[in-house]
């Protein structure tokens, strides 16, 4: 059967997406993934924007906005980011969130604000690259229930520590989030290109679950910028079925979104 690495990123995230959730996606790949998951398992999914967006499905194909006419035509309601962010998210009220990731650690960080040369002087010396910045991913990791991060798997992006934390996760790992009386439970895994990596029980490092069937874990921990454990269940994610993918491309009707 033929897919795209970012056709099964995209099915095995929507797959972490459960019936009845209150749920909350970003735009691009976040966003076809949870509407994956509400045309092939979980019909009932209350699906919202960080915009205020509430209670839709995509019209001729997947928005390029979190206000675009494709996602705001059929809304049951159509509020504002206030609504969504500081009422719903950050009330613990959201089931699950959808987050990308330029960079991210063993932890589970999130770093969508820059990239330094110098990590460690990064209050002294401007970036050496601009990211877009959190948008409302900050607020769906403080709050949200759980979360799950989407990510291309290279070894710059996966760190062993993020230069800066946009979006938090475990912080140092153990019990560090709990210090902060985050209402969110934290990230519950992170879904890549080449797999699924998700947290110890105690230690919230962040180890490899299962890898897709054109990977293996060889190459995923040497894509991974810190010695990644395996975890003693590991074994191969199951390929998308012939359901999954005809309900993925209905969903990304002009494809644009899933190709590579």
């Amino acid at each position: 059967m033929n897919y795209t690495q970012q056709e099964m990123m995209a099915i095995a995230t929507g797959r972490e997406i459960r019936d009845g959730e209150l749920a909350i996606f970003g735009v691009g790949l976040s966003m076809l993934a949870g509407y994956f998951a509400q045309a092939c398992h979980a019909p009932r999914v209350r699906a919202m924007t960080e915009g205020g967006i509430y209670g839709s499905t995509p019209i001729g194909g997947l928005p390029w906005g979190i206000e675009c006419n494709r996602i705001s035509a059929n809304a049951t309601s159509f509020t504002n980011g206030i609504d969504a962010l500081g009422f719903m998210v950050a009330s613990g009220r959201c089931d699950v969130g959808i987050i990308g990731a330029a960079q991210v650690d063993k932890f589970g960080n999130v770093n969508t604000t820059a990239i330094w040369s110098d990590p460690d002087r990064k209050h002294l010396e401007p970036p050496k690259t601009r990211l877009t910045g959190s948008g409302g991913a900050n607020d769906i990791a403080c709050g949200a229930k759980r979360v799950v991060i989407m990510a291309t798997h290279e070894k710059k992006r996966f760190a062993e520590r993020v230069d800066y934390i946009s979006s938090p996760g475990y912080l140092e790992g153990g019990t560090a989030r709990e210090r902060y009386g985050f209402v969110g439970g934290g990230p519950c895994a992170i879904v890549t290109t080449l797999g699924i990596l998700r947290p110890d029980p105690l230690s919230k490092e962040f180890l490899l679950d299962g890898w897709f069937a054109f990977s293996s874990p060889e190459q995923i921990r040497a894509q991974t910028g810190w010695d990644l454990r395996v975890a003693d269940h590991a074994c191969v994610v199951p390929e998308p079925s012939e359901v999954e993918l005809a309900a993925l491309r209905r969903v990304d009707e002009t494809g644009m979104l899933r190709r590579g």
